[in-house]
């Protein structure tokens, strides 16, 4: 089966222990915040206050889903059949659905009481060393600087051919096929969404370590550990009024969210957590 479709199974199985809180609200940026990594994410809200991150910025979802009537329209909604949508076309129903996939993650994690470890970095422990070679799926430029800086050979993953070419000690390739001797990867979570992240580590054969990351990683790691993945590195939203009144503006979260990474070995296990439930 595909991610989506792996990880709305999972979350079916939640249904068994009650009736997962609904939709409360859909929380967005301002439009005018769309050119700044604070405008990149919407937050679905359940009644329970559990949160749910997806990115907006693929084709003209954001501007779409400043559309009034369609945005209050979720209040009340059935989360988990939201979060079936995942596993649709894309669109902006599929940006609904990966919110909401998350969002009731958060649900299972806190009605579980567990709380992901704090990430030690911003390059999900990827300990670049110099030669050695790296490659990045998706363009994060100050964290692409820092891995250069080591003298790693860095190889990043872009679909903007405007990106392409030799930068300052590393190279941007519109080409899948040119990670395929990275020894590590460090990815974003996107990949999830547009549903292109089979693809990616088929073209990374020789990663020791691929590394989920971003705001988006809120869903279950499960299918993802499955597939190769070594770590997924999400935000740990800990001031939800704090987190919702930055979004609105469109300013930083500040330390109203923080950076978590799961591994295999840090990670109990859906299992486990669909056990405490009782």
């Amino acid at each position: 089966m595909s991610i989506a479709r792996d990880l709305v199974a999972s979350l079916e199985r939640l249904a068994a222990f009650g009736a997962p809180p609904p939709v409360k609200a859909l929380h967005l940026p301002p439009l005018e915040a769309a050119d700044s990594r604070n405008g990149e994410f919407c937050a679905l809200e359940l009644a329970d206050g559990s949160l749910g991150l997806s990115y907006v910025l693929l084709d003209d979802t954001l501007s779409r889903l400043h559309d009034a009537s369609g945005r209050h329209a979720l209040a009340g909604a059935d989360s988990l059949a939201l979060a079936r949508a995942f596993a649709g076309p894309h669109g902006i129903r599929r940006t609904l659905g990966f919110a909401a996939v998350n969002a009731l993650t958060r649900h299972l994690f806190d009605r579980a009481g567990f709380v992901p470890p704090t990430s030690s970095d911003s390059i999900g422990q990827m300990d670049p060393q110099p030669g050695e070679a790296i490659g990045m799926v998706g363009y994060f430029k100050p964290l692409a600087a820092r891995i250069a800086q080591v003298g790693a050979k860095l190889t990043v993953l872009e679909l903007k051919p405007e990106l392409a070419g030799e930068k300052d000690g590393y190279r941007v390739s519109l080409e899948p096929r040119d990670l395929a001797d990275c020894a590590k990867v460090l990815c974003t979570s996107t990949v999830l969404l547009n549903d292109t992240l089979d693809r990616v580590l088929a073209a990374c054969p020789q990663a020791r370590r691929f590394a989920l990351v971003g705001p988006g990683a809120g869903c279950l790691p499960d299918p993802l550990f499955g597939r190769g993945v070594t770590l997924v590195g999400g935000n740990w939203i800990a001031d939800r009024a704090g987190f919702l009144a930055a979004l609105a503006v469109g300013e930083s979260w500040g330390t109203a969210a923080w950076k978590f990474a799961l591994t295999p070995e840090t990670y109990p296990g859906f299992e486990t957590l669909l056990g405490r439930l009782g």
